[in-house]
């Protein structure tokens, strides 16, 4: 998996492309928890559940699937009153991609067994054919170590710049549309 750094930081690059309009604080904090969330699935070891099961570690909780279910219940839940709406899609598209970057980086990282992409309907287990990301370990204590710096130095090349090229492309954007506008008036 990557880490959770990863995985914020991308939510946040997501919101960028959003408009101001829907970005408030429950915005990004949902954000970010839906694309961390699908490493929820790693107390399942506590309770036996194997890695390679159906709701074991980047079982279902990683699929397509999971992402667009927990979209529409996370807008459902903390923006109803939007949520038949455009914004309301919006909502939808945004916690949905969130959670579905969190299956693609982990899909993009050197261990584990692969992510279920697809489940419920197949649940192999998929990598991409090229894998850049360092598998971040499981656990804080096993994260602050050599191994950790190792997935924090990968992740800010295969995570941090892209993400901070996106978020800057997408600012100066809207900066630019922002003029633009000021002048056509």
């Amino acid at each position: 998996m990557a880490s959770i750094f990863g995985h914020a930081l991308t939510a946040v690059a997501l919101g960028t492309s959003f408009s101001k309009t829907i970005q408030n604080k429950k915005f990004w904090i949902l954000g970010i928890i839906c694309a961390i969330l699908p490493d929820a699935d790693v107390m399942g070891f506590s309770f036996g559940i194997k890695y390679e099961s159906f709701w074991g570690h980047r079982g279902f909780s990683h699929s397509f699937v999971f992402s667009i279910l927990l979209g529409g219940v996370i807008t459902f839940l903390f923006y109803r009153k939007h949520f038949l709406t455009k914004k309301g899609v919006l909502y939808i598209l945004f916690f949905t991609l969130c959670t579905m970057s969190h299956a693609i980086l982990d899909a993009l990282t050197n261990g584990g067994l692969g992510v279920a992409l697809f489940s419920p309907f197949d649940n192999t287990r998929y990598f991409f054919s090229w894998r850049p990301i360092q598998v971040s370990p499981i656990g804080a204590s096993k994260f602050f170590s050599k191994w950790g710096l190792r997935v924090i130095y990968s992740e800010l090349i295969w995570i941090g710049i892209p993400a901070i090229l996106y978020i800057a492309l997408n600012l100066f954007n809207r900066r630019k549309q922002s003029t633009n506008a000021k002048q056509s008036h």
